[in-house]
């Protein structure tokens, strides 16, 4: 019954979302639209940008579906293109309206999940330190995620398809060589220099 509630609310939030941004939006309009008091909207989230960040949070989880292997990342991310670009008026109010600090930490932890998840599965069997792990996800998470922003700048141009093409083609085989580079039994090179 919680999630149905907290759907209905985001439901109402969209819809809202279409005609005026976001600053302008309260609680009150949120909940008479959705036929629910405002101690249910308190139940379920501390403010209009909680709930915001749910949002965006729960679709990309629903968007990503499990993609986030080695073998699946470019359907992982090509659904979370989409899923941007068909809320396309509900992302551009919040970009354009709410702290982009906020959305850039917001896309930082969704993106970084997704490359953790493939940098370890290649990292199997592999002695590799976990703060090379992490930061060679965290390389590909500043890259996507700028590259995401720049896409949202550009009012989604190109397409999703297009977008994981070029980085498909970018970083193809990197992230494996990436690794092997960093196993502990390779000494650096030019460590000293």
């Amino acid at each position: 019954m919680s999630d149905i509630t907290k759907r209905a609310l985001e439901a109402s939030l969209k819809k809202m979302l279409l005609k005026k941004p976001v600053t302008k939006i309260t609680i009150s309009d949120i909940t008479e639209d959705c036929g629910v008091n405002r101690a249910t909207f308190y139940y379920h989230f501390k403010d209009i940008y909680d709930l915001i960040e749910w949002s965006c949070e729960e679709d990309s989880r629903i968007a990503a579906n499990g993609n986030t292997t080695y073998d699946t990342w470019e359907q992982g991310f090509l659904n979370i293109f989409q899923a941007v670009e068909e809320n396309k008026p509900f992302i551009l109010n919040v970009y354009h309206h709410v702290s982009q600090e906020q959305i850039i930490q917001y896309l930082y932890r969704v993106v970084y999940q997704l490359i953790i998840n493939v940098v370890e599965e290649c990292a199997q069997g592999m002695s590799v330190r976990e703060e090379d792990k992490k930061f060679i996800a965290d390389f590909y998470k500043y890259a996507f995620v700028g590259m995401m922003l720049d896409w949202i700048r550009q009012n989604m141009k190109p397409s999703p398809e297009k977008m994981i093409f070029k980085l498909s083609n970018l970083i193809e085989g990197d992230i494996i060589r990436m690794l092997e580079k960093c196993q502990i039994d390779k000494p650096y090179n030019n460590i000293n220099k």
